[in-house]
């Protein structure tokens, strides 16, 4: 019997602020695509982002200096997400979002995290506690209601709830392939690898993104340097440090909170105003992401597979 003692401590502050700057700059990600994806098609705005991403990831690689050697089974984990995350979720996202607006969007790729907590459960045997499920269904209810709030109700065309739905997909299986890889590589180098892969795996957009530059205002551009510094760069590093750290369907619930800071962000920047039963939603997701963090007194088997990769890149 695993006694008080011997439980594994949980996130320490550094896991928490990088959760912080994970979520604040992937809530952004969404205004600037929605700003920027008038100048650039959807991937050619994936394939800019993810060369600005690669090129400032090998800097903190090389600057690191410590390379380990994947084995077959970690390059696989590696390419598929990579190509499933860095590509196919970019490309999918800036696509949906040329159809479908921002709340609508963040409600239908926030489905992940609820894939990512199952499939964490099934896949990665970190099990589903109690209360991780309670608050991934209350988080649920939460984002819907920001998407109804958001204009959600009226879901556009076909094609851009498919492929926010294809975005959904891809983040989870992203996730899931990511994690393992992360158990025994360093958390830089795969980030870095798997924006590299995502960047070649978007190539065939290489003449739309030289096309679409020649066109695009400043504003544009900067726009496509900010994705690729900020919501890949700086978010995707801040999130492998913390899911190294900590079960990757918990991590997942806590992404529940991207969209009501996307909210917030649409009305600063755009001046919407947000509907009362989205400003109801954000209250709702923050209920299901607190209540997805507590504890049950017997030790989950998350916490088992936490402890177990708690030291990982340190």
């Amino acid at each position: 019997m695993t006694t008080a003692a011997q439980r594994p401590a949980g996130p320490t502050p550094l896991v928490f602020i990088a959760i912080g700057v994970t979520i604040v700059a992937w809530a952004s990600a969404f205004i600037v695509i929605r700003g920027t994806g008038q100048y650039f098609s959807g991937g050619a705005l994936a394939l800019g982002r993810l060369v600005v991403g690669t090129v400032l990831l090998g800097i903190v690689v090389l600057i690191g200096r410590r390379w380990v050697a994947p084995n077959r089974r970690e390059w696989l984990q590696i390419i598929g997400f990579g190509v499933l995350w860095f590509g196919g979720y970019n490309v999918a996202l800036n696509t949906a979002e040329q159809s479908l607006d921002a709340g609508t969007t963040a409600m239908i790729v926030n489905i992940g995290p609820i894939l990512i907590a199952l499939g964490a459960g099934v896949f990665l045997r970190e099990g589903i506690p109690k209360w991780l499920a309670i608050g991934a269904g209350v988080a649920f209810v939460g984002v819907v209601l920001i998407g109804l709030g958001t204009g959600g109700a009226e879901l556009g065309n076909g094609a851009g709830v498919v492929l926010a739905l294809i975005a959904a997909i891809t983040y989870a299986a992203g996730v899931l392939l990511q994690k393992p890889a992360l158990k025994r590589l360093p958390n830089a180098q795969v980030t870095w690898l798997g924006c590299a892969i995502g960047m070649v795996a978007c190539l065939p957009f290489a003449g739309d993104l030289v096309r679409d530059i020649q066109v695009a205002p400043p504003a544009g551009i900067l726009g496509v340097l900010y994705l690729g510094a900020i919501p890949t760069a700086l978010a995707f590093s801040t999130w492998a440090y913390a899911l190294s750290r900590m079960p990757a369907g918990q991590l997942g619930v806590s992404t529940y909170i991207v969209p009501p800071l996307a909210v917030i962000l649409g009305l600063i920047v755009f001046g919407e105003v947000p509907a009362v039963l989205a400003v109801i939603g954000g209250v709702v997701c923050l209920v299901g992401v607190a209540l997805s963090r507590r504890r049950s007194r017997i030790p989950e088997p998350d916490e088992t597979v936490s402890g177990q990769v708690k030291s990982v890149a340190e």
